[in-house]
């Protein structure tokens, strides 16, 4: 029988990279799982009941029209004076104005057909930045309003 000389393993000092994949996925997977996200709350409506129609002075409602450019054209209740903006952000302004006058104050918001969602969208935030909670949505109607 023969006997072996000295055999010794070799240790090495550096960390296995073999492993290191499956510790990345592994970590990966955690925090995926264990991740939780914000849900947005959006702008809170309250709808009326179904089938029924409330009627409402015109002198509560200022309207928001949205033409296809973006701009706003904006009507005080029985008022036939409209006011043409171009910037969303003076909404958050004149819809404080208006409410402070009248607290009964309801934010008729119409969106031409053509016009991008985008828009909408911006004159809905303006109204949420003004603390504004009774909104109507409507489709515009091209030829009128």
């Amino acid at each position: 029988m023969a006997i072996l000389g000295n055999r010794r393993s070799k240790v090495s000092g550096e960390v296995p990279a073999a492993s290191m994949a499956d510790i990345a996925f592994l970590l990966l997977i955690f925090f995926l799982v264990t991740t939780t996200f914000p849900k947005d709350k959006g702008l809170q409506l309250t709808l009326p009941p179904k089938n029924e129609e409330i009627e409402v002075s015109p002198k509560n409602v200022l309207f928001f029209v949205i033409q296809t450019n973006g701009s706003v054209e904006v009507r005080r209740g029985e008022s036939q004076d409209i006011e043409t903006i171009d910037d969303p952000g003076q909404i958050e302004t004149i819809w404080r104005q208006a409410v402070g006058e009248n607290p009964e104050l309801i934010a008729a918001v119409h969106t031409h057909p053509d016009a991008e969602y985008r828009f909408t969208i911006a004159v809905l935030d303006a109204l949420k930045l003004a603390g504004a909670v009774r909104i109507s949505l409507e489709e515009a109607d091209p030829g009128g309003e």
